[in-house]
Order: C-alpha cells, then structure tokens, then sequence
C-alpha cells in the first residue's frame, strides 16, 4: 500500500522506522514543524523529521490541515492509508477521509482508558497496573474510533514514564504491523468503543509537577516515576528548586507536619507526607547534574537538614 506517515516525537519515529521495514511505502511523511531546543533555544527537527531525511521520504511540515491547500496536498499523495502516531496536529473530517482506507492512529493506551494527550504518564501517576498500546480508525472525536487492534503489557512497580514510553514504541510498531497484516488477510475486525471506562489524560504541564506534601506517599511517588523525564517532580526548599528523579513511599506513621524533613542518610532523604514518608533518592539542585542521596549528604552546604520544611503548594 501506498502509507503517509503523520507523527512527531520518538515514540512516532519508532514506529516509523518499523514501518519502513515492510513491503508498503511511505510516499510521506507528516510532522510538526522544527522547535526551539536546549540552552541555545536553536532549531531542531522532530525525531519523525530526522528519520525521514535519513531515507529521502518527502516532508510535510503543515502547521495546520484545515486550508484547502494543505488537503489538496495530502490527495496529491493517492494514499491507501494515513498512519497518525503522536502527531500533534488536528486532523480534520476532511483529511480522514482522503486516504482510501482512512487514518490509523497508534494510541498508547487500552482505550477508551486514556483518551488524550499523555496516556503514558497518567497510567502510572493513577497506578494503573495495565496499559498497553490500541490501532484505532480515527474519527473527527478525541480518540473515539473503532479498534482495530489492542495489545497490553504490565506496568511494572518500577517504571518511570521514559522506560514505560520505550516498551510501549517497541509494542506500538508491533501492533501496527500485526494489524496492517490483518488487514491484509482480510480478517481485520474494528470494535466500537465501549461507552464504560472513558477517562482522559489531560497534557502535562510543569505547573503540574509541584509536589504537595500533603498527599499520600504512595501517590507522591507514583507522581515522581510519572513525570521522569519530563517535567520532573519539583519543590521548593530555603528558595532553591529541588528536581526529584526517583524516589519510594515508605508507609510509616508520623506527627511531622507535611514537607518536614524527617531523616537525612545514604538511603534517602525521609520526608513526611499526608499519609506515610517518601524517600528521595535521587535529586538535583540548581545548576547540578542529578545525584543519588548518598553523593548529595556527602556534599557540604546541601538544604536537605532534619526538621526543615519543603515548601508546600497553596491552596485546598
């Protein structure tokens, strides 16, 4: 089949570079237009973006596919099929209906579970036990179409939203071709949606990444693994931004006001909580690399002092 690639980031490149690996060619590829990156805020091109030049596929950079012009451009491809992964751009009900066999999109979540933009990340910071990777055929809804396919996988105590968005690429590029082989086969079977079970995972935001202390220790942790790498779990202590990378739920009873520093060691730097302690193992202060507790309690001149208090957020 004649396919037209339409996605952004890793995950999408990913399934790109899986896709390029069978017998259907990819007229196009799809993918947002090159971002500011890094100190130096220079261009730089989406992962999608690299492997398309890598292997002298046709680029689109539309900043929207709602002109005339735009679509007019997508038909000029004669595509089978349109494969969407992590795209970031609205497709119209006009461009679903350009390709012969409409748009796929590779949605990392078991939907309708997760509708949206991050579905990585809100599995862990809900503890979810499951998650896993669904072929939709998109219609003009958010992530509403029938599934083609659903595969899932385990999220394991210890996954972080970077090593759970690497098992789900490898799954997703899988599915995709398992589908695409299905399809061939004439045993492809598309399943409307169940009304049950709908949640949304709303896009991430650093605002998001303020601990509040006076949650549960469980779910502060669960809210640290979520949002490893990005935007990383912060808070606040003597007016330094504390980034905390890894961190464990110990439930231990306590009297200590929220965000007391209970204990400083080469475990982790206790911290008290809602409900029950968290560990911090591994954090980063301002203008430092990441260290483990142990190098940081090492060090001289670090905030991290028994009974001083992370700042807490305001509000209920």
């Amino acid at each position: 089949m004649r396919i037209v690639f339409a996605g952004t980031p890793d995950i999408a490149a990913t399934v790109l570079r899986a896709l390029l690996q069978t017998e259907h060619e990819v007229v196009a590829v799809y993918t947002q237009p090159d971002r500011p990156a890094g100190r130096a805020r220079q261009l730089k091109a989406s992962p999608v973006k690299m492997v398309a030049l890598d292997q002298g596929i046709p680029i689109e950079l539309p900043s929207s596919l709602k002109e005339a012009q735009a679509q007019a451009r997508l038909a000029h491809y004669q595509c089978d099929l349109m494969v969407v992964v992590a795209y970031g751009v609205l497709l119209p009900q006009a461009v679903l209906d350009i390709p012969r066999l409409g748009c796929w999109n590779v949605h990392v979540s078991l939907l309708p579970r997760w509708r949206g933009a991050a579905p990585i990340q809100r599995a862990i910071e809900a503890g979810d036990q499951q998650t896993g990777v669904s072929i939709m055929q998109m219609d003009a809804g958010l992530d509403t179409g029938p599934i083609l396919l659903q595969v899932a996988c385990d999220i394991m105590p210890e996954d972080t939203g970077g090593s759970l968005h690497e098992r789900l690429a490898d799954l997703g590029a899988q599915a995709l071709l398992q589908t695409l082989q299905r399809l061939a086969q004439g045993t492809l079977k598309p399943m409307a949606q169940p009304e049950y079970g709908v949640t949304y995972a709303h896009k991430l935001s650093k605002a998001q990444a303020v601990l509040d202390w006076r949650c549960d220790a469980v779910v502060l942790a669960r809210q640290v693994r979520a949002y490893n790498p990005w935007p990383v779990s912060v808070s606040q202590i003597n007016r330094q931004t504390v980034r905390i990378w890894q961190a464990q739920a110990l439930p231990e009873s306590h009297e200590y006001a929220p965000g007391v520093i209970v204990a400083v060691q080469a475990d982790g730097i206790d911290v008290a909580c809602g409900d029950g302690i968290l560990r911090l193992t591994h954090c980063q202060l301002p203008g430092k690399k990441v260290l483990t507790a142990r190098d940081i309690v090492n060090q001289h001149g670090h905030p991290f002092v028994i009974g001083v208090q992370f700042d807490v957020p305001a509000g209920d």
